[in-house]
């Protein structure tokens, strides 16, 4: 994790252009590049010289060339629509296998601009339409929506339900991700829906932590960790109604929450940093579906996750993007008649800290204490 002066400065060397959303007192600051879907690339809660939280993939960009299939850039929030794989796929083509060599992302989420539409000190307010074709054949015209906007210490400790302990150092952003259907045809499950995903990119370390709480009551496995085969006891831990997932980026490994057992929170701690990192996104107030995203031939395409976290690690030949962890949410399937909407908003806040100070936080919004997150793992 470097600081947030080093990762601007680098983009400017490589003619990135981004806006910033700066507070009062220079302290909160977020990084959106529009040319990148309008994704976070990062952020800071001290300053252009302090930490900067979202992972950045400078070998990538240094190298300066064009993928056809994927733009790894990296950064802390990114918008994607689902689903990723199965029969109503947005990444592959129809009547094509679903292995990697025919994956790829629609060129509206990796290569286009987004174009901006409004922006102030704390707030910027980007949109782009497209025509995707789904891997059923399905034509879907559609109008994206992303305003991102900075949120004050008041406005977090509401969000959050907590008053922030003084001396902790915090940055936020609510992200409103809106999807329209501008088609003549309704988004049905017959021929195929769309999701919101939004994915963040996070510098792991050797101490860094995901906690994920989950429904007790919920119907259904807990957790999906089949992703990439079968997740070690020693890297994930299921008990009192969380979910502990080992961040260090030397083991390539995904989880998911269903959307029955997910309460749409998750969170992360550096202890080696004293950074806490706190996701959170809406409830549907009703019964509905989420995509599934899993490649290849599915018994249920519309039983998908509502979260996931993913722990970077070194392919079978040892090489390895990152390393990097993320965490996503997702939106249910939007099941829109021509001109209706979704919108899926997320909460993203860093509280950079002592113990002391970060403790009380985790108590009340996750229900357990700072030290269990420490140990479980050590």
């Amino acid at each position: 994790m470097g600081t947030y002066a080093k990762d601007a400065a680098f983009l400017q060397q490589h003619g990135i252009e981004y806006k910033e959303l700066v507070s009062a007192d220079g302290q909160s600051v977020v990084m959106v590049v529009p040319a990148w879907q309008g994704r976070v690339m990062t952020s800071s809660a001290t300053g252009s010289e302090g930490d900067s939280y979202g992972w950045i993939n400078y070998r990538f960009i240094q190298e300066g060339k064009v993928s056809p299939q994927i733009q790894p850039v990296g950064g802390e929030e990114r918008f994607w629509l689902g689903p990723e794989g199965g029969p109503f796929s947005l990444y592959f083509k129809p009547k094509t296998e679903q292995v990697y060599a025919n994956w790829a992302v629609p060129a509206v989420l990796d290569t286009d601009a987004f174009d901006v539409e409004e922006q102030t000190a704390s707030l910027i307010r980007l949109a782009r339409r497209a025509r995707l074709e789904n891997a059923a054949g399905t034509l879907l015209d559609i109008r994206m929506e992303r305003t991102v906007a900075l949120m004050d210490r008041d406005a977090i400790g509401k969000k959050l339900g907590v008053a922030l302990p003084e001396g902790v150092k915090p940055v936020a952003y609510q992200t409103d991700n809106r999807i329209t259907n501008l088609g003549t045809e309704a988004w049905t499950r017959e021929t195929g829906l769309v999701s919101v995903w939004m994915l963040g990119c996070f510098n792991p370390t050797p101490s860094t932590t995901v906690f994920i709480p989950y429904n007790r009551e919920g119907e259904g496995p807990i957790v999906n960790d089949m992703y990439f085969g079968k997740i070690p006891s020693d890297r994930l831990v299921v008990e009192d109604g969380l979910i502990y997932f080992r961040i260090d980026g030397n083991y390539r490994s995904k989880l998911g929450l269903p959307a029955g057992r997910s309460l749409n929170l998750c969170g992360s701690y550096d202890s080696e940093k004293g950074v806490l990192t706190i996701l959170c996104c809406n409830r549907p107030q009703t019964p509905c579906v989420y995509v599934n995203g899993q490649w290849g031939p599915q018994d249920n395409p519309f039983d998908g996750d509502a979260i996931n976290a993913y722990n970077d690690g070194p392919l079978e030949d040892g090489s390895i993007m990152g390393p990097f962890y993320e965490i996503e949410t997702s939106s249910p399937g939007a099941e829109l008649a021509p001109g209706e909407s979704l919108t899926h908003t997320q909460t993203v806040v860093h509280l950079q800290g002592s113990d002391e100070m970060l403790a009380p936080v985790v108590r009340q919004v996750f229900g357990t204490d700072l030290e269990t997150i420490r140990r479980v793992f050590r």
